[in-house]
């Protein structure tokens, strides 16, 4: 375990920095209704466009709701979409690579295959056309993120099972007649968690990058449910005049995509140092 720390923590103050504010946020996150004072949805409009100050640390929007309090909630929407969407992108390409490097000939035909041709299509692009099917709200950004991300961890499980399977001792266990379902549960799998524990950390930026940007462009999360991506896109019609209501969701966008990136370089460090400069 220390070894692991003194490994993670090598980047120096950087990552120290990433991780307090990775807990800042999801604690945040995790504690809105205890902290945020105020409703996010409740319309106010005799306090619309307040400067900070008189109770609102970040004053209020152009429907006189607490933006403090917005980027509390909106915190929850982004963090519980990245993580949600990485886990079932992460299952889902978990069992696909396995089946693909594990039995090859057909089922790495077909997959493999379909990886190729997603991955020639830009992640945004196609998250986009997903989230448009999959229709407002969590459940479906959830899908459309969720989508998008499972050829990197297809990609990736493939090409560990593929390594691993024709090592020695797995060569031997098969030899011996060991049954696939045990060589997967006890070999392939326990060796490829730090590879995708690696991928999941790195991939949460790109999730809450996806998820603003579809809520940004309304396909996403709706008003009047708050929204990192549509607290920016709300705020920059009064870019201009007000512009700290489209500047503090994109600081805080830009933060914790950041932190995340750089907490994954950190595992990847730690847990796989051959994935270094792979992901």
């Amino acid at each position: 375990m220390k070894s692991f720390l003194r490994t993670f923590f090598s980047r120096g103050i950087i990552i120290k920095i990433s991780v307090v504010i990775a807990f800042v946020f999801i604690a945040g996150a995790v504690f809105a209704p205890v902290i945020g004072r105020y409703d996010p949805n409740a319309i106010e409009l005799n306090n619309a466009l307040k400067a900070s100050g008189n109770g609102h640390i970040f004053g209020t929007d152009a429907y006189g709701r607490d933006v403090f309090t917005r980027l509390l909630y909106g915190a929850r929407i982004s963090l519980l979409a990245s993580v949600f969407s990485c886990l079932a992108a992460a299952i889902i390409g978990m069992l696909l690579g396995l089946l693909a490097g594990y039995y090859e000939k057909a089922a790495a035909l077909i997959i493999m295959r379909y990886v190729d041709i997603q991955l020639s299509i830009p992640p945004l692009l196609f998250t986009i056309v997903i989230g448009l099917v999959a229709g407002h709200g969590l459940g479906g950004l959830i899908f459309a993120i969720s989508f998008g991300l499972i050829p990197g961890f297809t990609r990736l499980m493939y090409g560990i099972v593929l390594s691993i399977k024709e090592s020695d001792y797995i060569v031997a266990l098969r030899l011996a007649d060991i049954k696939s379902y045990k060589i997967i549960l006890k070999h392939l799998l326990p060796n490829s968690f730090p590879s995708m524990i690696v991928m999941f950390a790195t991939n949460l930026g790109s999730a809450i990058m996806l998820e603003s940007t579809l809520s940004f462009l309304g396909i996403g999360i709706q008003m009047p449910t708050a929204s990192w991506g549509n607290m920016v896109s709300d705020g920059y019609s009064y870019l201009f005049t007000n512009p700290m209501l489209a500047l503090l969701p994109g600081v805080c966008i830009t933060l914790i995509v950041v932190a995340f990136n750089i907490i994954g370089d950190g595992l990847r460090d730690a847990l796989d140092p051959r994935l270094r400069g792979k992901l």
